[in-house]
């Protein structure tokens, strides 16, 4: 490594992806407050993650549908109170309002 370009902190960290309880260790500067025993016996930081390649579909070549924060309803509830204040028009005011004025 070129010196002076990595952060000090760059350290060996422990990655858990959580949807299929697999774990790999590599070296990150990301913070972490929490910590966990590897395979050596030592203690590193440990990151957890949704998505890793052990879970990935492009990495294990299955379709998988993982949800696990519920992203859709999270959305809707936070947008929620914006579709209430401006409601969507019907097709039939936009016809009314786009159509062009008949000759008479």
């Amino acid at each position: 490594m070129r010196k002076g370009i990595h952060p000090d902190d760059y350290r060996f960290v422990i990655f858990k992806d959580i949807s299929n309880d697999t774990s790999f260790l590599t070296k990150s500067c990301a913070p972490s407050k929490e910590t966990a025993q590897w395979e050596d016996g030592n203690d590193y930081p440990l990151i957890k993650v949704e998505i890793s390649n052990t879970s990935h579909p492009f990495f294990t070549g299955k379709m998988k549908f993982v949800d696990t924060a519920g992203r859709i309803d999270k959305f809707n509830k936070r947008f929620e109170k914006f579709a209430k204040k401006h409601p969507q028009k019907n097709e039939d005011e936009d016809k009314e309002t786009t159509a062009p004025a008949a000759a008479e």
